[in-house]
């Protein structure tokens, strides 16, 4: 598997410099010594072509199916949000724990490949923390820099690591992932629920990471990233697969459990509470 990323080349003179991992689909490693080396010196990587056509049209499949589950209380977590492109039109926004809804993803997030290769970063047995489709329709918004671990991620476990999965290509003018570049970092920059400031961000780069359907990106919790608006005519479907070190403990009941209780999903809201999402 090639080391760059040709399809995107055009968007950087040098593409090693922000693409430089591959995945070994034979044998018990899954992630090669460039890709492991990347990820201790910055904090991701970003690994091209991790799945095959095949296993995008899945995932593609298993994106449409869970958003045509029907919305229950207690269930998936289904989040809307007001469109920039007409402020009288709700655009479904992302959907949350639904591996146990599913049982096609539940297979591939939780101890297939994908996980193996974030054991290998987590250098131990991993388990699944959270899981989220961002759907970024059109006009739907981005979000504010920030490190994950600043959404009071510190109450469950230290460390965690994101697999980032493109469903869809992602494009400067759709909003892809913007990540910052410099020195890895171990700890927060930042205060706890709230994005990072201007003079924050202004100690690093954000750089753009455009993606193509089957890529995954690997970044872990203390990474700064971003993301711009989708103000163009499609969707820009990304998964977010989070997970903690085992030895830290199966945490995501408890993390739903409180999300439910801060930050419920639209069913399960009540008329006339104000819900705020911090970070």
């Amino acid at each position: 598997m090639q080391t760059d990323w040709p399809h995107q080349a055009s968007r950087s003179e040098d593409p090693s410099v922000l693409y430089g991992g591959t995945a070994r689909k034979d044998g018990d490693t899954e992630l090669d010594f460039a890709a492991l080396d990347r990820y201790a010196r910055l904090g991701w990587v970003a690994v091209p072509g991790f799945f095959s056509a095949a296993e995008v049209a899945d995932i593609v499949r298993f994106t449409e199916e869970t958003r045509a589950l029907p919305e229950v209380p207690g269930a998936h977590m289904v989040y809307r949000e007001t469109s920039l492109l007409d402020p009288n039109a709700r655009v479904i926004q992302r959907i949350e724990n639904f591996c146990a809804h599913h049982p096609g993803f539940d297979t591939l997030i939780r101890g297939g490949r994908l996980q193996r290769c974030v054991e290998q970063l987590l250098n131990g047995p991993a388990v699944l923390f959270k899981e989220k489709i961002n759907f970024k329709m059109p006009g739907g918004a981005g979000f504010e820099a920030h490190q994950d671990q600043q959404a009071g991620w510190s109450t469950y476990a230290p460390l965690f690591v994101t697999a980032m999965v493109s469903v869809d290509p992602t494009s400067i003018a759709n909003g892809c992932l913007e990540i910052a570049t410099g020195p890895r970092l171990t700890g927060l920059v930042g205060r706890e629920w709230v994005p990072l400031t201007a003079e924050e961000v202004a100690a690093f780069a954000l750089v753009p990471v455009p993606t193509q359907p089957g890529d995954v990106l690997f970044f872990d919790s203390y990474v700064p990233h971003a993301s711009k608006p989708n103000l163009t005519d499609d969707q820009r479907r990304i998964l977010y697969l989070t997970y903690n070190r085992a030895s830290e403990g199966d945490q995501r009941a408890r993390y739903y459990a409180d999300k439910r209780a801060s930050f419920p999903p639209d069913i399960e809201r009540r008329p006339g509470v104000e819900y705020r999402f911090r970070v």
